[in-house]
């Protein structure tokens, strides 16, 4: 089962050490974040208008988003 995180903080600390990281547009506005561990994975919901904002905090090597079919690898 996905591990739901309510905090941004706790949220970044685990997509630090991820594989890769999904965002899936859901209906209303909301965007779900989800943060693929070794073991779990992990997600975190969001209003639509605040997704650059976390995206620029999360340091996440891959980030696929789902809908548009965009794939951004960070290096180093």
């Amino acid at each position: 089962m996905p591990v739901e995180l309510k905090s941004l903080e706790d949220f970044v600390r685990v997509a630090e050490r991820a594989i890769e990281c999904r965002i899936k547009r859901a209906r209303g506005g909301v965007v779900k974040i989800k943060a693929r561990t070794k073991r779990y994975l992990y997600t975190y919901k969001t209003e639509e208008s605040k997704l650059e904002e976390v995206l620029s905090k999360v340091k996440c090597s891959k980030i696929v988003d789902v809908d548009k079919g965009e794939v951004k690898e960070v290096k180093g």
